[in-house]
Formats: C-alpha cells, sequence, structure tokens
C-alpha cells in the first residue's frame, strides 16, 4: 500500500469546502470518497506505480449540526475553541479505500468533551500554531490533548484515522495486517 499524505486540496475534484446545508456525516463521507478517487487516478496515471490500494480519510467535527472543519484563520481558530470549551461533542472520520474500480468506506464516530477554557488559554494555543488544519482547530494528539476531559468512542478517530476500522478495510481488500 502507498502511503503518502499531500497538503491542502487546491483542485475542484477534492475540495474539502463544505456545501450549503450538508450534513457532516455526509461531508466526511464525500470528502473521503473525492480524495481516494483522486488518489487512485494518480496511480493510474503514474504506469511505473505498482497497483496497490491507496487510502485516503476525512475528518470533521461537529458541534450540534454545525460542523467545525479546519480553521481559516488565527480568529477563526479561536472562535472554534470558544464554541467547543466546555461541550461534549462529536468527531466523524471516514476512511475510504480504492483499488481497481472499488471503493469501500467506514465511518467512525467519536464524542470528546473538552475542558472549560479561559481566554489566554485559547490565545496561547492559537499562537503555538496547532490548530491549523485540523478539523475543529484542535489536535487531540498536541497540546490540546490536556483539554480533552473525555472521550466516548476511538481515539485513534479523533486524531484522523480509527485504526479500527482502517484494519478493517485494509483485510477486506486482501492486505495482510493484523
Amino acid at each position: 500500500m502507498l502511503l503518502f499524505r499531500e497538503g491542502p486540496r487546491q483542485d475542484a475534484e477534492t475540495s474539502e469546502d463544505a456545501w450549503p446545508g450538508e450534513h457532516p456525516e455526509d461531508y466526511v463521507r464525500r470528502v473521503a470518497r473525492m480524495k481516494a478517487e483522486a488518489a487512485w487516478q494518480r496511480v493510474v496515471m503514474r504506469k511505473g506505480l505498482r497497483r496497490m490500494p491507496v487510502l485516503a480519510a476525512d475528518t470533521t467535527v461537529a458541534l450540534a449540526n454545525e460542523m467545525l472543519a479546519k480553521p481559516a484563520d488565527a480568529a477563526d481558530a479561536a472562535r472554534m475553541l470558544r464554541l467547543l470549551a466546555g461541550t461534549r461533542h462529536r468527531v466523524l472520520t471516514a476512511v475510504a479505500l480504492a483499488f481497481e474500480g472499488r471503493l469501500e468506506m467506514r465511518v467512525n464516530e467519536s464524542h470528546v468533551t473538552l475542558c472549560p477554557l479561559d481566554e489566554p488559554r485559547i490565545e496561547a494555543y492559537v499562537a503555538s500554531g496547532e490548530p491549523f488544519d485540523k478539523a475543529g482547530g484542535y489536535g487531540i494528539q498536541g497540546r490540546a490533548g490536556a483539554f480533552v476531559s473525555r472521550v466516548e468512542g476511538s481515539y485513534s478517530g479523533v486524531m484522523g484515522l480509527p485504526l479500527f476500522e482502517t484494519v478493517e478495510l485494509l483485510r477486506e481488500f486482501g492486505v495482510s495486517v493484523p
């Protein structure tokens, strides 16, 4: 299996912009599917690459029905953290695997509770630069892990790649994994 991570999506086929009225579950499914399909097409176009399954994932945070994707800037990151502080919210990660015209997907849903956060703590976290390129403006695997008082579900799913669902997909495609 080829493993590589690309930067933010610039092409329309894999835009991470939410559609008006799109539900968080539909959003993560659509974006993970588009990423996997686009990656598979790149494998097919690069004739010298060995054809193996390609994996793609996407994560979003939902508070009620408001989707909190990646913050646009520091002010947006601070806004998201203010919304999430002291709340229980959902983290949804879709994992898609594509190979030879076949695409399968799994979605993991976890619930995360953040502790209350005061403005100095939010400002310091935003100034660290860590909230950027992270759904909901925080990364549980970094400094913001100290804000998390409870996780119900998959820690790896909250990080952005739920291992259980990923291994299930890989095994379905005949990839040898534990």
